[in-house]
Parts: C-alpha cells; structure tokens; sequence
C-alpha cells in the first residue's frame, strides 16, 4: 500500500497511436514515470480537448491517475474510483488469487476494510455462486465500494466487524482484510499520490504497521467457519510479524509471497476440530 498503482496493466499495447507530444511532455516534466501511458489513457477518456486539458493539468498537478479517470483496472475489472479513496494496487491482485485457490463452493466472502470494494468484486467474479459481504469506516469508500459489488452484495459502513450481519459468525470461509500497514512514521515518506489524495486512514497502520491486523485477527476465528481462511496483505518484513499473531490467536499461518508483484501475502485457517 505504499504507492498508486502504474497504469501500465491497462495501458494500451504499444502499437496504438501514439498520444500527443505535448500531453506526454507536461505529464513528463510533472514526474509522471509512465507519462506516454498515462496520456493514451487519458486521450482515449476525454470527450473534448477543454476535458483533456482539464484532466492532464489535474494529473500534473499530483491527483492520482485513477482519481482524473474515475476508475482503475484490477484483477481483469474496471473498478470505480471516487477522489480521496484508496486506488486498488496491482500487487492485491496476487491475494486474490490465493483466496481464489482456497474457496469452497458457494463460498461465504467478507471482504474487510474494503476500500472500492475490489478484491470482493474480483473475488466474486473468480468464484461461482460465492455470497459476498464488505465493510469500510469510510462513507466515501462505502460509497464507492456500492456501485462495484456484483448485485446481491451487501456493502455495510463501520469499524470492522462491527457493522456485518450477526448471521454471519461461524460461516464465513473467505475473509480479505486488506488492512493499512504503512507504520505511522513511515506514512510521511510514500509518494505525494498516497499521502495527499488517500485517506491516511487506509494507509496508516499504527506504530509497527501491524496495529489494525492485530484487531481483525483478534475477532476472526469467531466469524470464520471450520477451514475457513483470513488473508492479509503485508510487507516481506512484517510477516514474520503477523504469522505470529495469527498463531498467537488460533489460526495457523503461512505465508506466501510473489516476486513478480512484489507481493506478500499472510493466510491464518481455522483448524478443523475433531
């Protein structure tokens, strides 16, 4: 969660036409690393010279390429995303794909701090049948969250576990918890993107980063269902960290990390008893 994601998995192929100088210039001389990428983007979601200039000088002036569209691409869907909430990153991709692999039929998903409501969709869309569940303490991510569920989610505002169906306890097989973990002094440091245009409150994870991990695995065995599953995303250095935690409070742990995405990923099951 360290930084915006590039746009360089929905980018257009090279062999489209290429964007106009003077668009790729201004983006270039803002920073923008993937400037030509970035304007074909932009040409191709503007209606009208007036709206492109409008949109390149807002990404000149450091809003996020997915807050100027108005949407980005995640796990092969087009995500809305409102100003001020938290941009899906490519490298949660890799977390939905091991939730992917250890959903049952029909599977039970909570989808935890939930943000646009991303990796519930992409879940969901992965899965057949699956019933999905997410949360956020944020009204504009609920908001946003809202307009991305698949028909038949229910997307709930609140701390945590705090605002889901009592129903739910025991039954969920799925719960993603792509929880802040940014450590607090830290949060000064990521890139103007992140630390101006997102809710600190989606970054900063407390004083190790670890701090809003430890309240969701404190309570998860009482929402998960036998064999049922948490996933959190964290950095290499904290997982050590974490699978300590989701030991200390009942789940068994392992890690996995992907070296493509730069990705790391802790899972904590429920044993089955008996």
């Amino acid at each position: 969660m360290s930084s915006a994601s590039s746009p360089s998995s929905s980018s257009p192929s090279s062999s489209a036409a290429a964007p106009p100088s003077d668009v790729v210039a201004r983006l270039r001389a803002a920073g923008c690393v993937f400037a030509e990428d970035e304007a074909r983007l932009l040409v191709s979601a503007a209606r009208t010279p007036d709206e492109l200039a409008a949109m390149v000088g807002r990404r000149a002036g450091g809003l996020p390429l997915e807050h100027v569209l108005g949407w980005a691409e995640f796990h092969g869907l087009r995500v809305a995303v409102d100003p001020g909430v938290f941009v899906p990153r490519r490298r949660t991709e890799f977390l939905v794909d091991r939730a992917a692999a250890l959903a049952p039929p029909r599977a039970v998903v909570v989808d935890l701090c939930c943000g646009t409501g991303a990796l519930g969709a992409a879940l969901a869309a992965a899965l057949d049948g699956a019933e999905l569940y997410a949360a956020d303490i944020d009204p504009a991510a609920v908001r946003c969250a809202r307009r991305n569920v698949p028909a038949g989610a229910r997307v709930y505002e609140g701390d945590l576990y705090a605002p889901l169906p009592a129903a739910l306890r025991g039954r969920v097989d799925i719960l993603l918890a792509n929880v802040p973990y940014v450590p607090t002094e830290e949060v000064g440091l990521l890139p103007p993107e992140a630390r101006i245009h997102e809710a600190r409150g989606a970054l900063d994870g407390g004083a190790d980063g670890l701090d809003v991990l430890r309240r969701v695995t404190a309570e998860a065995p009482g929402w998960l269902a036998p064999g049922g599953s948490l996933l959190v995303e964290t950095s290499e250095r904290q997982a050590a960290g974490a699978a300590e935690t989701f030991a200390a409070n009942g789940l068994v742990p392992r890690v996995c990390s992907s070296d493509e995405l730069y990705a790391t990923v802790v899972i904590g099951t429920v044993a089955y008893s008996g």
